[in-house]
């Protein structure tokens, strides 16, 4: 019997591009497999959105989201989840019982960052970055920690912002020497960087398509031409659910829906609090 591990371990060597939706809760999850789809993406921004209120800026616990990925790999049956585990929740050891946790869930891939936590959304502004000596401790945690080798390891740098796509290309190169099964190069800005990217780094490569991202959304057909191996929508799915949703509220009061339509990642998380939040972290950070 084949397991959705080695399902997707043999999509990935198939040379065909796997497209994951995002999917949040179980009837993402269970409309995702309804619809034939052959992977599933647990996205952390629609699961820190839509399960607990709070835009994703490393807010949701590790056993928030890991009880989250145990709920969406029981309603997707046999098609694999890729799970979003931000940081990994601290340091290696941290690590290491990050990816039991999600390992014992029956997760297919499991993927790192490496972004100073708290971690925020990759196509939000402001992003720092960890060494890259200490996220190869954060692999090597993760790769070791593992029980079988069917359970994909996803490594996502987000140095592009704040250092460059040169360092961003030597980080994912180095990622992958050091083990990483997947590759994630999160938010080149245009044509020309995924194109890069998809030339320079030497793994199979996973791209992250936002609506109102940095990412232009390059076609199926393209992205398989460059040779990319996955492609994620996460927002895809939520973005539709939550403007239905403010339609049919703005119904009810007689008001226009168009008011609360966010035009990108930060205006979504607008939605469930992020000024707020970053308010407060101001306070915080003048009191220090």
């Amino acid at each position: 019997m084949t397991t959705p591990r080695q399902t997707l371990r043999r999509l990935l060597s198939s040379g065909e591009l796997i497209i994951a939706p995002g999917v949040f809760d179980g009837l993402s999850a269970h409309l995702t497999k309804r619809t034939g789809h052959r992977a599933a993406y647990m996205t952390g921004a629609g699961v820190a959105a839509s399960g607990f209120g709070l835009p994703d800026i490393g807010l949701v616990t590790q056993t928030e989201m890991v009880e989250r990925a145990r709920m969406l790999v029981e309603a997707l049956g046999d098609v694999p989840l890729i799970a979003d585990a931000d940081t990994g929740y601290g340091a290696a050891l941290n690590v290491a019982r990050t990816v039991r946790l999600f390992d014992r869930a029956g997760v297919a891939a499991i993927q790192l960052e490496d972004q100073v936590f708290p971690k925020k959304c990759g196509h939000l502004p402001d992003k720092q970055v960890v060494d890259t000596a200490v996220f190869e401790q954060t692999l090597a945690a993760a790769l070791d920690a593992r029980s079988d080798d069917d359970l994909l390891i996803v490594a996502r740098t987000d140095a592009r912002a704040p250092l460059g796509l040169d360092a961003a290309i030597e980080r994912a190169n180095r990622y992958a020497a050091a083990g990483a099964d997947v590759i994630f190069v999160e938010a080149p800005q245009g044509t020309e960087e995924i194109e890069r990217i998809a030339r320079e780094v030497e793994a199979p490569l996973l791209i992250n398509l936002v609506l109102g991202g940095l990412t232009p959304l390059e076609s199926a057909e393209r992205l398989q031409q460059l040779g990319y191996a996955i492609a994620i929508h996460p927002g895809n799915v939520l973005a539709r659910a939550t403007f239905a949703m403010v339609e049919g509220l703005c119904e009810l009061r007689g008001t226009n829906a168009a008011e609360f339509a966010p035009t990108g990642p930060a205006g979504f998380f607008d939605l469930v609090g992020l000024a707020e939040w970053a308010t407060l972290d101001a306070k915080i950070a003048g009191k220090e």
